[in-house]
């Protein structure tokens, strides 16, 4: 009986999504970045941990992500004896998505202290990052509540008395289910949100324990409060009789429950119903005299709630670096897996130039993470250089990378075609929780401010960034000269254009320009200094091509009406849709 050719039918047409796939060991350019970035004894110790935490983000967690967004949490007002004992009630799910990450992986803790998955010391950023990288792929609402838990031990670390840190930092960074407390932090109000200097939280003094403790109590309520049932929660509000605007806010650590054991006097009044992050419970809180403790300086909490800010700013640019791989990934699957008209369509010209929008972003944010790591790194071991860089790096990232992964994802949508828009598929999911990232701790106007008017403006991050940059990448001998001059020229009238900028009220309207601007700038320079120095250890220099795309799609002046292409182009994309390896000398000469 003769062959009988297979003819594909039914649902043997619908292209594959990548469920099921490791999400660390298909990634091969997260892999070439820690390769450049991170210690190598390092990185053979926390390959296993990222190789297995890839294999549940592909498989169980991102079952479970499904879901818990299918079933969200539920608040119950009262007890079943008609007391006020708030509580919400969570989709199994959602606990087994916790314990990977608070229990198994400890990640609210890994930067805190040492033994958290064997390390003989605190985890360095590029560690504690490529965690969130790897596990928001699968699940990005609890990423939300584990990073504030995270942001929280940090701030009470360093600003908190002796007696504080004694009644709660152990049981902050455990791990141990029965005896972990989990924080969070509180600031929205219906009158302040970005402006939270307008809050209207008062808080005034119920005097010093015999443990040393200085306790107040808190009136008012707070609008939007993700991880609404947090242990301990890190608010601001303002001494009556303080100052306004934020030089009167202080700040104070808020327990659910009271050292008896007792309920604290505040409620949770409703949930949020929210677009996305369903998964995570965001609420309202009414405080009714409540106890908290007072952290740091009662005149400083603004400040000091800022460090813990930027800090969540950074880890959101992380965030949205794993939300695009996951995007492109899918549409990379879809693209091959699905035939149209006789082909593959991802063999269309239309439909690489709309892979190519989803990658290019996609590689320049986890460049940005590497590098804002790595930076992190240095400033926390004293080099003050690197904190003023990693000032001006962390609302750049933020900015830039939140914004770019709203149409990466409906990109990423697009190519699925009409069943991406359905909830089984986890490309409807990526749309609704990508738009967060540009509300949550600040909103794209208020980040791009920040680093024109203060990153540039008071502290000259912007020369700081240009110089830190030029000293990747001019020592390169594997980076050709002429395009090391294109990358200066580059830098350089970015750099003239954001203090221009900062100089003037007059351009505030140009912020989100100047910021846009120092990030694609930044991400031309890294690509190209990543791609160089892999591509002369023999490996892939694609991120040689993704600079000079970087450079003419984001920087340099573009006619929407010319019919004129460049051939180098089309073979740059040729090779950037090809899994295989670009040699540099092939990448070197496409530059020129």
């Amino acid at each position: 009986m003769p062959d009988m050719q297979y003819v594909p039918h039914g649902a043997h047409h619908i292209a594959p999504d990548i469920h099921g796939q490791n999400f660390y060991t298909v990634d091969r350019q997260f892999q070439d970045l820690l390769s450049l970035y991170m210690e190598p004894g390092l990185r053979a110790a926390m390959t296993p941990h990222f190789e297995r935490l890839g294999a549940l983000a592909g498989g169980r967690l991102d079952e479970l992500a499904m879901t818990a967004d299918r079933h969200p949490p539920v608040l119950h007002a009262r007890d079943r004896f008609g007391r006020d004992e708030d509580w919400i009630e969570y989709h199994p799910a959602y606990r087994e998505m916790e314990k990977v990450a608070f229990e198994e992986y400890g990640m609210h803790a890994m930067s805190h202290r040492a033994g958290v998955l064997g390390m003989a010391e605190p985890a360095h950023p590029l560690v504690k990052y490529a965690f969130t990288y790897l596990y928001v792929q699968a699940e990005f609402g609890l990423m939300c509540p584990i990073s504030m838990a995270d942001t929280s031990n940090f701030t009470m670390k360093t600003h908190a008395s002796p007696a504080l840190k004694r009644l709660l930092m152990d049981r902050l960074l455990n791990q141990e289910p029965g005896r972990m407390l989990k924080g969070c932090q509180l600031m929205t109000e219906k009158a302040g949100g970005s402006d939270v200097g307008a809050i209207e939280t008062e808080a005034e003094p119920a005097g010093t324990g015999a443990d040393g403790i200085e306790r107040w109590r808190i009136h008012g309520q707070k609008w939007f409060c993700s991880h609404a049932d947090a242990d301990v929660a890190l608010m601001l509000a303002r001494p009556r009789g303080a100052a306004p605007g934020t030089r009167g806010l202080g700040m104070f650590a808020l327990p659910r429950r009271l050292e008896d054991g007792t309920r604290n006097a505040y409620r949770i009044v409703r949930l949020k119903d929210k677009l996305g992050t369903r998964s995570m419970a965001s609420g309202e809180i009414v405080l009714n005299g409540a106890t908290a403790y007072l952290v740091g300086d009662v005149a400083n909490g603004f400040k000091q709630m800022m460090s813990q800010v930027n800090l969540s700013r950074l880890s959101h640019g992380v965030r949205a670096a794993a939300m695009m791989r996951r995007c492109l990934n899918e549409a990379l699957a879809a693209a091959r897996g699905r035939r149209a008209f006789g082909r593959a369509i991802a063999e269309y010209p239309l439909l690489r130039r709309q892979l190519m929008k989803i990658m290019l972003p996609t590689e320049q944010a986890l460049s940005m993470y590497a590098f804002a790591a790595d930076t992190m790194g240095k400033a926390d071991k004293g080099d003050r250089e690197a904190a003023n860089l990693l000032r001006v790096l962390t609302p750049v990232y933020k900015f830039r990378a939140c914004r770019d992964n709203i149409p990466v994802a409906s990109q990423a949508l697009e190519v699925r075609g009409g069943i991406g828009y359905i909830e089984e598929w986890a490309t409807a999911r990526l749309v609704r929780d990508a738009q967060i990232g540009t509300l949550w701790e600040g909103t794209s106007n208020m980040n791009a401010l920040d680093v024109v008017q203060r990153a540039v403006g008071k502290s000259g991050g912007h020369k700081t960034l240009s110089a830190a940059l030029k000293a990747k990448y001019e020592p390169s001998g594997a980076l050709p000269g002429q395009y090391k001059g294109l990358l200066g020229t580059t830098l350089d009238r970015v750099e003239r254009f954001v203090e221009a900028v900062a100089s003037d009220p007059k351009h505030e309207k140009r912020s989100r320009l100047a910021a846009g601007a120092l990030y694609h700038a930044t991400t031309a320079a890294l690509l190209a200094w990543e791609g160089a120095t892999l591509g002369a250890q023999g490996g892939d220099a694609r991120r040689l091509l993704l600079s000079r795309l970087v450079i003419e799609h984001r920087l340099a002046p573009q006619d929407p009406l010319s019919l004129a292409e460049s051939s180098w182009e089309q073979d740059a994309i040729d090779l950037l849709l090809n899994d295989a390896p670009v040699p540099l000398a092939k990448a070197t000469t496409l530059l020129s």
